[in-house]
């Protein structure tokens, strides 16, 4: 259904009459679960009514424990998980296991590849090229955020038959949940949200002043548990400044990009996977020290952008309500000169997204023009409707994470208290990817908050 603009209502905004396509390519049993491959056929552009408007492809896997009958199964209520991101396809499980364990018990989880990602007509070099010149790719990915995935979400509920669905939005899965709040509330049961609560207006620069604070303090905790850690960083930025490393894909490995394995440092055990990361960093070669061809593999999967361009593409849209953010991070950054990749002590970053990427990664050179086009976009459509949010009458309850280097605690507190009823723990114990720590847990907490909370 179309997600109306800002101060319109849904019951004075009908969708004009759509038919879903809807295809069944697959089902599969294995290690506890069962698996169905569904495929969707829905608009492009939900926003402009058109019979003969163009239609993309939305893939979604369904997920079900064998503990379920199939006559079981199909009474189970649907659960619709909404990826982190943007740019990320949907997990693809060989067992179900943390968050999905728990879930699978009382629904069938509903895993979506949202727009533009997996295999959902995706979008990258290639298939953006196809479209034309930047400006083409550039409307094309006007389309490409949570308004749309929000549509999407509901014309794939009405598709399966579902009454009023339970969602969980894991980061950028959160921000879609809340535009679904806003624009489709009759669509859900319940939302719970991880990690996500980003703010509902304003410029992008006050997410970026804040998570470099936090980035920063990050990275002094990361070497104060590891001090040995200090001076490798230091060598490795020193010798990337004075040697030529490539990375596999022929990339050069600069300094800027090296910083982007701070990364890790947005988890729990993840960080300190970092130090295994750092410890085997350089080997020696016939021409002295140089780093290692396992250290360049591992930093090629956290610096590129081949399997995520809509990352790059659209990560700083998610924040753009009738302006443009103009390279928000990179403008920010210059208030930050502590992160500067000529500073003495290199401190490492975290996923803010720079216009430097579009000259260093090799699969993002050919979309910078796009880039530059979504950056300097200043009518994007509103994402949230605040005055829906303050009357809310679904049951919400969020996950907020009290050092989150990427979604700002105070930003999260602050929105919470913007929407009706939302049920906030915040918690410590966890960072950005606590589902992958203790997803069973959190899931389990999240949901009984959201069904116990006093309406």
């Amino acid at each position: 259904m179309p997600v109306p603009e800002e101060g319109s209502n849904l019951a004075e905004a009908p969708a004009p009459p759509i038919t879903v396509g809807h295809e069944v390519r697959g089902r599969h049993e294995f290690r506890g679960l069962r698996t169905t491959e569904h495929c969707f056929t829905v608009p492009l552009d939900h926003f402009t009514p058109d019979a003969d408007a163009e239609t993309i492809t939305v893939f979604a896997r369904e997920y079900v424990s064998t503990r379920h009958t199939p006559a079981e199964a199909a009474r189970l209520p649907w659960l619709l998980y909404l990826q982190g991101g943007p740019g990320g396809r949907g997990n693809r499980w060989t067992s179900l296991g943390g968050w999905a364990k728990a879930a699978a018990r009382d629904f069938r989880i509903l895993m979506l590849d949202q727009r533009g990602t997996g295999l959902s007509t995706p979008a990258d070099r290639n298939t953006l090229a196809l479209r034309g010149d930047d400006a083409a790719q550039a409307a094309y990915l006007e389309h490409f955020r949570a308004d749309s995935i929000v549509a999407d979400a509901e014309l794939i509920r009405s598709a399966l038959g579902s009454g009023p669905w339970t969602i969980y939005g894991q980061s950028y899965g959160g921000f879609c949940a809340l535009s679904y709040l806003s624009f489709a509330p009759e669509g859900l049961r319940e939302a719970l949200i991880t990690g996500g609560l980003g703010p509902l207006s304003g410029a992008a620069d006050q997410v970026y002043r804040a998570t470099f604070a936090r980035v920063e303090a990050r990275n002094a905790e990361y070497f104060a548990r590891y001090p040995k850690d200090r001076p490798v960083v230091n060598r490795i930025a020193a010798h990337l400044r004075e040697t030529e490393e490539f990375l596999p894909d022929g990339g050069r490995l600069t300094v800027e990009r090296f910083q982007m394995v701070g990364s890790f440092l947005g988890g729990n055990t993840r960080m300190d996977a970092l130090h295994y990361l750092l410890e085997d960093a350089f080997a020696p070669a016939p021409d002295g020290w140089r780093l290692s061809d396992s250290f360049l593999e591992q930093v090629y999967g956290l610096v590129s952008r081949a399997a995520n361009p809509l990352y790059a593409l659209m990560h700083e849209s998610i924040y753009g309500q009738g302006q443009a953010t103009n390279w928000a991070a990179w403008r920010v950054l210059e208030e930050f000169p502590q992160f500067s990749p000529e500073a003495a002590d290199t401190l490492l970053t975290g996923e803010m997204i720079y216009p430097w990427y579009f000259e260093q990664d090799p699969a993002l050179r050919p979309l910078r023009g796009v880039a530059e086009l979504l950056a300097a976009k200043d009518d994007w459509r509103r994402l949230y409707k605040p005055d829906q949010l303050a009357a809310n009458d679904v049951p919400v309850a969020a996950a907020v994470y009290t050092d989150d280097i990427y979604v700002d605690r105070d930003i999260s507190l602050a929105t919470a208290g913007s929407v009706r009823g939302l049920e906030v723990w915040e918690t410590a114990d966890f960072h950005h990817d606590g589902i992958a720590d203790d997803g069973e847990g959190i899931f389990s907490r999240l949901l009984e908050l959201a069904r116990s909370a006093d309406r």
